[in-house]
């Protein structure tokens, strides 16, 4: 069987029975799937025997070996980037598939997989536009990371974190819909719980679409007021030469969608807790893993934004990370007037003087 007997919505939270059992099923998977490429044995057989969070795992991990070859092949560290927006739905997408299979009622993780849908529409829209998808591009902060480590290092690095690691984590931050999975054995009904965390998350998307939205104005506005010299209706010329934005929702925290996009995996693990009646599990180690990443990444992106931009240090000592520091919006300092002393005045006028004084000798 590749689902646990569980009887209590709080099992369903409980690793000994609903991940340890299963393990011995990663490792039995390359020989099953030998079977299916002999002739044995037939994929969807051995897809319907195969532990769905197994199954997952086992992906994240494939995925990363391809992600490792094609980035060493072509020197380019951005192909998990390329997929980000796309593998969370696809592992939720993989656990509505598996419970459709086997018979189980999928109304629950369906909530889960509309919001991850609508999350990876915008997501992948936004790095499309941005040119993420065209050949060749890789994100500017991989080539700051080489000229800082070791050549060696780097490829080290490549070879655990940048692309088996983070493969892992996209599977990670989805693998709690694996409980909702379960808790739909016991409860098959969307609850008022389910709709009221789709809400919120639905809300957060809504978030990080506004704040792209600002962003990509704002960016776009910059880029034309340097080709033509003419500065764009809505903006003023002092918002464009400060070189990053500071109104909308970017005047209350310096990376909103930043904030959302933590918020959401983060809220789908607690979404899962609630479902399951625990207040926490092993599903957290995916989202807090994702929180630390974000903690990282930021800290690098602040470090090159803050070379660029001589008002950012006050940016930064004004508004959050992440999260608001004060109730009302950043404002750029006012410039202070230069104070000029009697002393400065009295060595002008005696310079005025002595201009005179030669003009009459001549």
């Amino acid at each position: 069987m590749a689902l646990p007997h569980l009887r209590a919505l709080e099992d369903c939270a409980d690793f000994t029975k609903t991940v340890k059992p299963f393990v011995p099923q990663l490792y039995d998977l390359p020989g099953k799937l030998h079977e299916v490429l002999t002739g044995q044995e037939s994929l969807l057989n051995v897809y319907m025997q195969t532990n769905p969070l197994i199954s997952g795992f086992a992906l994240s991990v494939f995925l990363g070996a391809v992600f490792l070859v094609v980035a060493e092949v072509n020197r380019n560290y951005s192909q998990v980037d390329r997929c980000w927006s796309l593998l969370p739905t696809l592992y939720i997408a993989h656990f509505d598939l598996w419970a459709r299979l086997v018979g189980l009622p999928t109304r629950r993780i369906e909530a889960a997989l509309l919001f991850s849908t609508l999350w990876s529409v915008r997501l992948t829209y936004n790095y499309w536009r941005k040119g993420g998808y065209n050949i060749g591009h890789e994100d500017y902060r991989w080539e700051l990371v080489r000229q800082r480590v070791p050549k060696v290092a780097f490829h080290v690095f490549n070879w655990t974190f940048v692309s088996f690691m983070q493969s892992i984590l996209l599977f990670l931050i989805a693998a709690p819909v694996y409980k909702i999975l379960l808790a739909s054995t016991i409860e098959p009904n969307l609850t008022s719980a389910d709709l009221a965390s789709l809400s919120m998350e639905l809300g957060l998307i809504l978030t990080e679409y506004i704040a792209d939205e600002q962003q990509w104005a704002y960016q776009s506005a910059k880029k034309q007021f340097k080709e033509t010299g003419r500065v764009p209706r809505g903006f003023k010329q002092a918002d464009l030469d400060r070189g990053f934005l500071t109104s909308g929702l970017w005047g209350y925290s310096r990376h909103p969608n930043f904030a959302a996009e933590q918020t959401i995996w983060f809220l789908l693990y607690q979404w899962t807790c609630y479902a399951t009646k625990t207040l926490y599990s092993w599903a957290g180690l995916g989202p807090s893993f994702l929180i630390l990443l974000f903690q990282g990444s930021t800290w690098l992106t602040e470090q090159i934004t803050g070379g660029k931009y001589p008002e950012y240090s006050e940016y930064q000592r004004k508004v959050g990370m992440f999260a608001p520091k004060r109730l009302s919006a950043y404002k750029t300092p006012a410039l202070k007037p230069k104070i000029i002393r009697t002393s400065e005045l009295a060595e002008k006028q005696r310079q005025k003087e002595k201009e005179k004084e030669k003009e009459k000798q001549k």
